[in-house]
């Protein structure tokens, strides 16, 4: 089998390179804007630079590698920017989009594209593959677009909607909760974190696998791949602070009133993940267990 990925330099697309390193069954093409940030690639991955957003490019690159599967991670996801950003917002995420699906259409390729809870607005979670989407920002209104896109499409497809993926990888461009929990209690600093939120974190590792299920298995339709813990913010907070023996008297409970950001985020959402488990075998870790699993690859 060949696969192609989108957005190999992300966190996301890192560990995907990681999972699929050992597997000499499956060719992999890692594609991403710019160098490659990946190491020590085995002879059956090869790594290409992909701007998705040139039409032409993405039509040529798809087309010599003649991929069966494409994971299509690749996306502007920083919230803020992207009620900043609005004009690249839309390219990166629903232009491009189209232009990858047009190329799937030719060569046939399965597609498996990433979504986000934040397409839906927050009103109840945890949430399963038929809650309405109903998006409060505009990343959410971009990945919602997308995902019509890839429906309305004329190929197989898979898109996988997560929930507040968290990990470490080489050159990380954002931190995530676990690191700045552990970082800020360690500099003897207070933080003020949101009890009015509530998620089901997804271990990068587990994203990673619950994609690579659904190529091999070439799984069409919808599917949540998040962890299985229904958690806010603030009980992941607490629950790093134990892992790492830190003092949990630093973290002060607030509500997301409190915070001025440019962009609206959806109070309650979180997955109701039975359809991946029992479709798929999914077996998320639990959030501490992936807390150990981000302790265990910190300074390596």
């Amino acid at each position: 089998m060949k696969i192609l990925i989108t957005g190999a330099n992300g966190l996301l697309g890192q560990k995907l390179i990681d999972a699929l390193s050992d597997d000499t069954s499956v060719e992999v093409l890692a594609t991403s804007r710019g160098g490659c940030r990946l190491s020590n690639l085995p002879d059956h991955i090869k790594y290409q630079s992909l701007e998705i957003v040139n039409q032409q490019e993405v039509k040529d690159v798809i087309s010599d590698y003649n991929p069966d599967v494409i994971i299509h991670t690749a996306a502007m996801t920083n919230v803020d920017q992207c009620e900043d950003e609005k004009e690249a917002c839309w390219e990166i995420n629903v232009t491009a989009t189209k232009y990858l699906v047009e190329a799937a259409e030719q060569c046939q390729a399965h597609f498996i594209h990433l979504s986000t809870d934040f397409i839906f607005s927050g009103e109840e979670g945890p949430l399963d593959e038929e809650a309405i989407p109903d998006p409060v920002n505009y990343y959410g209104v971009s990945k919602l677009a997308a995902e019509e896109i890839v429906k309305e499409s004329e190929i197989s497809w898979a898109i996988v909607r997560t929930v507040l993926v968290y990990g470490i990888t080489a050159e990380m461009s954002r931190s995530n909760i676990i690191l700045w929990v552990k970082s800020s209690l360690e500099k003897g600093e207070t933080i003020n974190v949101v009890n009015d939120q509530w998620r089901t974190p997804t271990l990068a590792e587990d994203l990673a696998i619950g994609c690579l299920l659904i190529a091999h298995k070439k799984s069409e339709g919808v599917f949540n791949i998040s962890g299985k813990d229904f958690l806010t913010p603030y009980e992941m907070a607490i629950q790093t602070a134990d892992y790492f023996g830190l003092d949990k008297k630093q973290i002060q409970e607030t509500d997301g009133s409190k915070f001025q950001q440019k962009a609206k985020r959806p109070p309650k959402t979180g997955f109701i993940i039975d359809k991946a488990t029992d479709e798929l075998d999914y077996k998320p870790r639990s959030f501490r267990e992936g807390i150990a699993i981000v302790a265990g690859q910190i300074d390596k």
